[in-house]
């Protein structure tokens, strides 16, 4: 191994403590403060890869996480499992650090939804008395598009969700991982079942 190849992997290792620890949820930002806490200034040359930083998150979690680790990831697969079968209509894709087991205690579930009108999402969690707030997700496309996308922010059983609402067609191409670049991984009720059975 290079000293190049050592210091990206002692940044990946100290992005994902910062990811880990304090809650950051952003690859971008995680680098940064890796690279200044390290002190690290010749910049993106030596910088980590997101998915470099997302199998160091997975290796800090198996050797620190432990029982409390699965315990946490169990709970947010369970309220993700709750908030699908409620808004089983909208043809509900489980994506995100809750699928991919690198969830934090601090990460979001992160759902897509499948729908004409952004507002009928809405008001089917007011139908089922489920406080949420309205927001907006800025979504990659394909390498050359990003688009904003209506979303909502509610809760399940105190885990935070945040679900971003695509057109009837977006079931068809997921959007670009932002660990990997490539299309998002996306799981349904039935596959998030068989992740909490095979818990």
């Amino acid at each position: 191994m290079t000293r190049g190849d050592n210091l990206r992997r002692a940044l990946a290792q100290e992005a994902a403590r910062l990811m880990a620890e304090h809650g950051i949820q952003d690859f971008g930002v995680a680098k940064r403060k890796a690279a200044e806490r390290l002190g690290v200034t010749d910049g993106a040359a030596v910088l980590p890869k997101n998915s470099e930083i997302e199998t160091a998150l997975g290796e800090y979690q198996r050797l620190f996480g432990g029982a409390s680790h699965r315990r946490s990831l169990r709970d947010q697969r369970r309220a993700a499992l709750a908030a699908m079968r409620a808004l089983r209509e909208f043809e509900p894709r489980l994506v995100g650090a809750v699928l991919a087991g690198t969830a934090t205690l601090h990460s979001d579930v992160q759902l897509h939804l499948f729908a004409e009108r952004a507002e009928s999402v809405a008001l089917k969690l007011i139908d089922q008395g489920i406080a949420h707030e309205v927001t907006e997700r800025r979504v990659k496309l394909d390498p050359e598009r990003i688009r904003a996308f209506p979303g909502v922010r509610f809760r399940v059983d105190d885990q935070p969700i945040e679900a971003t609402v695509f057109p009837p067609n977006g079931i068809r191409q997921a959007p670009v991982s932002p660990v990997d670049g490539r299309p998002m991984r996306r799981a349904s009720a039935l596959e998030v079942q068989a992740l909490l059975a095979e818990a």
